[in-house]
């Protein structure tokens, strides 16, 4: 059986007195551990703060928070604690950085390649106590300058934390020359302050009931006016307003003038579409009447050319067609309708008739 190493075949003899990767010479880290006889491991190092490259042709920085493939190597100890060194290569210029542990100041130091970004944040400040290292105090007390150098130094700083103090108790023994009418001075500001915060908590709690607010309000700034400011609410008062009101529907949804808009232009266009069907329906029934009108008139009739036309007058002659006793067909000019159509003098078609005889 297989069992941890499961997909790595170890032959019988060695099953359970050694592993797959000790019988293959393969350490289980794989790529990682691939410098392991040197005593350095590939780890994943991310930059404690911003640094700048010094191989770069170009003053590059670095910013804190960017990762690197690292080589991780113990290369000494503080005390018991080992002190760990990470080089990693910059893929800008291909310059190495090497970065180390300081496990005596919990830091990070730059040792190689490159220098830490100065932000001011190691510098003492004013009015900040530095604490001295057991090596300060130790050199001090062997070093006779050094102790020299301290002694005047703290002469100057004492000098000027004496003046600064004699200023203070000058400015409050003016303040102070006389208690009452000090006294009487804060006393009235604090009166005229308390009045106006009683009337402010007035209207604040006011306005929590009305609201029915269950929360502490903070007092009006003079940011909150200006805002407020800017902010339009559109007409107030007036009879448009109360009419403007009464007009609107009482659960109108956010987006009811576009809803109204919308449904206006509805009706718009099924009016117009409505227009658009009358006027074919019209235009079909025209066309249809027009159309049986030219049926019920006898087509072969109908000519451009006048035939048998006289004096430049266009004229039909009309004839009548009767059926003989014989069983012939004999045709009679009808000259009455010629000189009617004459004498009418237009030239418009007289419709000429035709009786046809029928058995």
């Amino acid at each position: 059986m297989q069992g941890f190493n499961m997909g790595r075949y170890v032959p019988p003899e060695y099953e359970g007195t050694t592993s797959a990767n000790k019988l293959a010479g393969k350490n289980a880290l794989g790529n990682r551990a691939r410098k392991s006889g040197q005593g350095i491991l590939t780890v994943r190092f991310e930059m404690p703060f911003a640094i700048w490259c010094t191989t770069c042709p170009k003053p590059t920085i670095i910013g804190q928070g960017v990762r690197f493939n690292a080589e991780k190597k113990k290369v000494d100890n503080y005390y018991s604690t080992p002190i760990f060194s990470f080089r990693m290569k910059h893929s800008a210029c291909g310059g190495w950085i090497e970065i180390r542990t300081d496990p005596k100041n919990t830091a990070y130091v730059v040792t190689e390649g490159a220098k830490k970004r100065d932000t001011g944040e190691d510098k003492v400040q004013e009015g900040e106590i530095r604490i001295r290292t057991d090596e300060e105090r130790e050199r001090l007390q062997n070093d006779a300058f050094a102790a020299l150098e301290g002694k005047v130094e703290d002469k100057r700083q004492a000098l000027t934390n004496k003046t600064r103090v004699e200023e203070l108790l000058q400015l409050q023994d003016k303040d102070w020359d006389d208690p009452y009418a000090a006294s009487k001075k804060l006393r009235r500001a604090f009166r005229a302050d308390r009045k106006v915060r009683q009337k402010n908590h007035e209207v604040t709690e006011n306005l929590k009931d009305r609201m029915s607010l269950g929360m502490d309000l903070l007092e009006e700034t003079e940011e909150d006016r200006k805002r407020a400011g800017f902010v339009e609410f559109g007409e107030m008062g007036g009879e448009g307003a109360i009419a403007k009101a009464k007009a609107k529907p009482l659960f109108a949804s956010p987006d009811s003038k576009s809803t109204l808009a919308k449904k206006h232009r509805v009706k718009e266009s099924r009016k117009t579409k409505t227009l658009e069907q009358a006027e074919k329906r019209r235009e079909t029934l025209r066309l249809e009447l027009s159309g049986n009108t030219r049926a019920a008139t006898d087509p072969f009739l109908l000519g451009d050319k006048a035939w048998g036309s006289t004096n430049g007058h266009t004229g039909i002659l009309s004839a009548i067609k009767r059926k003989r006793a014989d069983g012939s067909i004999s045709t009679r000019v009808d000259n009455e309708v010629t000189n009617e159509a004459t004498i009418s003098g237009g030239t418009g078609r007289t419709p000429a008739l035709v009786d046809y005889d029928s058995d």
